[in-house]
């Protein structure tokens, strides 16, 4: 899609390199794959080391932990080219910028040397596994404890709804380490999945839409693990830490918005051009130059806020009401143009061989994960 947004301050000539690197692995690793991946609902752990050793993994942790040395501008060009092109199974930039950054910015030297590394090769596959069957977005009512016990900590509960569940094998898990605490009583407890006893992983979840994202429910019975699995040097500091981070959450998820809306105004205009109707193209017909136009205009608004975002965030100015407003307002969109995008498919948008079908699929989580709609504009209230 053509437009008139000129690439923002914060792109510099590496960011640029990076994404052409990023762009060359998705055609040639990702993009080929895709079909079969939505159908086995799963991304195969190799494609985790490969991605690895193409420097896609945890590219903004510092170069001494292993990463790329990146900042939070290298995610969101990650996050745009896989949009672009259409990878929404694989669950790298929940790995990297959400997990990794749990443990950089709260854990203990020592913590970020154990398992930052292993994340940047790809040996460890990160989760965050805040959600419970029963909790939804209210975090802190959860019920899954870590129980202090001899020199370690003893967890038990159940998580629903965890992106990259059944490939995990480092998983943050939001406890209560003092159940009567409310919020001061909630600590991040790290699960190395394969250095412990008790965890299971749940059936892989049969969703509407992100066929290929192993979306998984976990169980954790009396799994034990050492004391320093607790994040950082203290315990009920996990809220606060879930508090902070929420933003940059939050302006992802408008980040992939913004990139699956460009995709489908681009897919729409190509299939209007070529498609015939009544002796002209579908493209010809006014009603599809207005949706298309007022399609564009939103589109622009959005990449505009979102690329204004992404500054404020690598300036550490990102505040709580504004990513949610950019979470709200970009998803929200996101479903109303592809909605729009794929009525103006006619039959075809309806069949899964064409892209918009899948866009249409994937989009509709936009606005429930990562906090519902309704609690961001709860939270945007606060500001007014």
């Amino acid at each position: 899609m053509s437009h008139a947004v000129a690439k923002p301050d914060w792109m510099t000539e590496d960011l640029l390199i990076f994404e052409d690197a990023v762009a060359k692995f998705t055609d040639k690793e990702l993009v080929p794959h895709a079909a079969e991946w939505e159908a086995a609902h799963i991304v195969p752990r190799e494609v985790w080391r490969k991605a690895g050793e193409a420097g896609l993994l945890c590219p903004s942790m510092p170069e001494e932990f292993g990463g790329g040395g990146g900042t939070f501008a290298h995610e969101a060009v990650l996050i745009d080219v896989f949009g672009k092109k259409g990878v929404t199974g694989f669950g790298a930039s929940l790995h990297n910028a959400i997990v990794a950054p749990y443990i950089y910015h709260y854990g203990t030297d020592e913590q970020r040397k154990r398992w930052l590394p292993r994340m940047a090769t790809g040996d460890l596959v990160g989760a965050i596994a805040m959600t419970e069957p029963g909790t939804g977005s209210d975090l802190q009512n959860i019920k899954t404890t870590a129980v202090k016990d001899g020199n370690g900590y003893v967890i038990n509960g159940s998580k629903t709804f965890i992106t990259n569940g059944a490939t995990a094998n480092l998983i943050i898990v939001v406890s209560k380490t003092d159940p009567k605490g409310g919020a001061k009583g909630t600590s991040l407890m790290i699960v190395e999945t394969d250095e412990v006893d008790g965890f299971r992983r749940g059936r892989k979840l049969d969703k509407i839409g992100l066929h290929a994202q192993d979306t998984s429910e976990l169980f954790f019975e009396d799994v034990r693990v050492p004391a320093n699995n607790l994040l950082g040097d203290g315990e009920g500091r996990g809220f606060i830490a879930l508090m902070e981070q929420l933003p940059s959450e939050r302006l992802q998820i408008a980040l992939q918005g913004i990139a699956m809306i460009e995709r489908a105004i681009e897919e729409t205009v190509k299939y209007t051009r070529e498609r015939k109707a009544f002796g002209k193209a579908v493209m010809d017909f006014q009603n599809t130059q207005f949706v298309l136009a007022d399609a564009k205009a939103k589109a622009t608004v959005a990449r505009v806020f979102c690329n204004w975002a992404v500054g404020q965030l690598l300036e550490k100015k990102l505040d709580a009401y504004t990513a949610s407003m950019a979470k709200l307002w970009v998803t929200d969109e996101q479903v109303k143009i592809i909605d729009e995008c794929l009525q103006l498919h006619g039959g075809y948008g309806y069949m899964n061989e064409y892209p918009i079908a899948q866009m249409y699929r994937d989009a509709r989580v936009q606005k429930i994960y990562g906090g519902t709609n309704e609690i961001m504009k709860v939270l945007i209230a606060r500001s007014l």
